[in-house]
């Protein structure tokens, strides 16, 4: 239900006899409110307030501003009252005769207890959903959301070309900030062996996909042939944005062109399609590192990061070792044997025992995208048995047991003939492995 079919034609009467003058000048408020306070200040009664229609367009009951403005021309203000007041009225009846055809409802605001139920709860976390695939490069930003009025494009074009602009210049400061970073505290393996840059340098323009290349050596050794041949290339993943499979392809393909020993692939997150390209990944002369950036190294939260020795800002994560086995004719399940750590130092790779993993999960059917968890389990039975005893000998053994073991439970074969299984590592990284079903 509207005021009256009257309210919005007197508007638009009053609408177009606002000069070019003034519409400029309530446009203006609204540009400096923006610069002054951010876009998120800008609520709907400041456009409805500022930003005008055009006199063709006019005003609908959905676009008529909720005030008035001080610098509104007085035939304006006028109609804008008194459709307003019209507007309200008509809202009152309309409530008034909802609330008489109402049935009375009671509201109860004192839950009844129910004595002798167990419920299990702890700390959790909530979190975001991974933005969609950035590029580093990407210059320009798109507004997801269509139907801006004409106006305001033409208002703020020189703000959209200013920010273009601005974003090389945001990327290149962000690259130069994780290559200072990187250089200052080198990358961090399993059981703190780290190993420092005796020469990284920015490669720029030289390689699209690769950003940086260098020589690296243990942690107060030092590197005989600091000038020879960069043996290790160093890649980062978009400042807001897992780094994704498309991206890996890419470095491995121009990292293997380039003749490099090492590669490492630095981000603040992996999807989980770029960390099975990283386990599939089958190159004889190359090794091929993820690393996690501590989140707090992120210009977005500058401020909170202590220039210290020792930070551990970019930590190498292990690769899951497990197999897959068939049980009975349709059914397979999955053993986890523990985590494979590349050191660095011996050149080795060193498998952890399963009783290392603090966690680890199954997608019996991943289908390349989306994991899904269908079976958790977790290995630290001491956990478990603190939990029991909180309950007070109500837990059901056998299942528990089920769930901190390292050998899943039975699962038929999925649609998409792919297992992955996903492990949390001692610092509490996620890696993933998977397994093609075959037959």
């Amino acid at each position: 239900m509207t005021p009256s079919s009257s309210a919005p034609a007197d508007l638009n009467a009053a609408l177009s006899k606002v000069g070019s003058n003034q519409r400029s000048h309530l446009a203006g408020k609204l540009i400096a409110k923006q610069k002054a306070e951010g876009k998120r200040a800008v609520t709907e009664a400041d456009r409805r307030r500022w930003d005008l229609p055009k006199a063709s367009d006019g005003f609908q009951h959905w676009t008529a501003p909720f005030d008035t403005d001080p610098d509104h021309p007085e035939g304006l203000a006028q109609a804008i009252t008194t459709y307003r007041a019209a507007w309200r009225a008509k809202q009152e009846e309309v409530d008034k005769a909802i609330a008489d055809a109402a049935e009375p409802e009671d509201l109860l605001d004192q839950p009844q207890v129910v004595r002798g139920v167990t419920r299990v709860s702890g700390p959790f976390t909530v979190e975001a959903v991974q933005p969609a695939e950035t590029s580093l490069d990407e210059a320009v930003h798109e507004s997801p959301i269509d139907g801006a009025p004409e106006s305001l494009d033409e208002t703020f074009a020189g703000d959209a070309a200013g920010r273009a602009a601005a974003e090389p210049q945001n990327a290149e400061a962000y690259l130069d900030q994780m290559l200072r970073l990187l250089k200052m505290d080198g990358v961090r393996f399993l059981d703190n062996r780290v190993m420092k840059f005796s020469r990284l340098e920015p490669l720029g323009a030289r390689s699209q996909a690769i950003h940086a290349e260098g020589r690296w050596a243990p942690q107060g050794e030092t590197d005989a042939d600091a000038e020879g041949r960069a043996t290790v290339a160093i890649a980062f993943g978009p400042q807001y944005g897992p780094v994704t499979a498309k991206q890996v392809e890419q470095l491995i393909r121009a990292t293997s062109r380039r003749g490099y020993d090492e590669l490492v692939i630095a981000g603040f997150a992996f999807d989980g399609a770029a960390q099975a390209a990283i386990e599939e990944a089958e190159h004889p002369e190359l090794r091929v590192h993820m690393a996690n950036i501590r989140p707090d190294v992120n210009p977005g939260m500058a401020g909170l990061l202590k220039d210290a020795p020792a930070a551990q800002l970019f930590t190498v994560f292990g690769k899951p070792r497990s197999t897959l086995e068939s049980v009975g004719k349709d059914e397979w399940r999955v053993v986890m044997e523990g985590v494979d750590i590349y050191d660095p130092v011996s050149n080795t790779v060193t498998p952890s025992r399963a009783d290392k993993v603090a966690a680890w999960f199954v997608d019996s059917d991943y289908d390349g995208r989306s994991f899904c968890i269908t079976q958790a389990s977790f290995p630290d039975k001491d956990a478990w048995s603190k939990l029991s005893a909180a309950l007070k000998g109500v837990v059901d053994e056998e299942a528990f047991a089920a769930l901190s073991g390292t050998v899943s439970l039975p699962f038929p074969k999925g649609e998409h003939a792919c297992v992955a299984v996903k492990v949390i590592d001692p610092r509490g990284n996620e890696v993933m492995r998977l397994h093609r079903l075959e037959g």
